[in-house]
């Protein structure tokens, strides 16, 4: 089953034997000041669980409780076309499986950036599906597996009514998934990073160690929304929700955080 990372949560073959985490080795995310320790599955699910909540009929969260590593959710759309997972999360239980199995499995994992690659060969075995990641981001892969698919350009059709979009901004590859559901709905993951107020999003190069992007890299992201519309945005983090009105937070976030860049912050907010 392999090693985990406890900072990160990535799951490294179990053939290989790591000393250090090439996720937390990078400037956006970090080795924790006790250094690099280890888990397995197993040991991981002696400890936790993971929790289920209905965000919509159409859309459920999965969280790892206690919070684990990063802490992020995974998400698992129910589409016409299948079931989709957005997102991973480390711990993949009995109880998850037996769920996500009960709710028709998986069609497909697409996955926003490699902080939440965690175990995803290994669910991609379980449920015997293909897991989407941007060809940019290739070289983050520690588990290599046939179920990786690697996509190209600014956009894939995931399914009927779903459609990757690689923005960039945190890493190269990093994407959203733009659902053609209702008044639409944007998965962001972190990429877009849904803020407390549950109003806004903000964008990062590295989160943990503050480090923001630029205000070009920021337009060019906003540009590739600029056709796609959306009432809901849902983030990477428990709560991390915009319920209404979301194309006009996201233009209006891209605005502020461009305006606090220019030094314009104080006289316009």
């Amino acid at each position: 089953m392999g090693q985990i990372c406890e900072a990160c949560g990535i799951q490294y073959p179990e053939t290989d034997e790591w000393k250090r985490c090439l996720i937390c080795d990078d400037v956006r995310q970090f080795v924790p000041p006790a250094g690099q320790k280890w888990t397995t599955l197993r040991v991981l699910g002696e400890s936790h669980a993971n929790a289920w909540r209905t965000l919509r009929d159409d859309l459920l969260e999965i969280r790892t409780e206690p919070t684990f590593a990063i802490g992020q959710r995974a998400l698992l759309a129910r589409t016409a076309d299948g079931n989709v997972l957005w997102d991973c999360i480390t711990l993949l239980d009995r109880a998850t499986v037996a769920i996500i199995e009960a709710l028709g499995g998986l069609k497909a994992i697409a996955i926003s950036h490699p902080h939440y690659y965690s175990t995803m060969t290994e669910c991609a075995r379980e449920f015997n599906c293909p897991v989407w990641i941007h060809q940019a981001d290739k070289q983050w892969v520690v588990s290599p597996s046939s179920a990786v698919q690697f996509w190209s350009g600014d956009k894939l059709s995931l399914t009927s009514d779903m459609t990757l979009l690689r923005l960039g901004g945190h890493f190269p590859g990093g994407a959203v998934l733009h659902w053609d559901t209702g008044a639409g709905t944007l998965l962001s993951g972190d990429i877009l990073q849904v803020t407390p107020d549950r109003a806004h999003v903000s964008f990062m190069y590295s989160y943990p160690n503050y480090l923001p992007l630029s205000a070009t890299k920021v337009r060019a992201m906003a540009a590739l929304l600029e056709d796609f519309s959306y009432e809901s945005v849902y983030g990477s983090f428990r709560h991390a929700e915009i319920v209404s009105n979301g194309k006009a937070a996201v233009e209006a976030s891209v605005q502020r955080y461009i305006d606090l860049l220019a030094d314009q912050f104080d006289t316009r907010y």
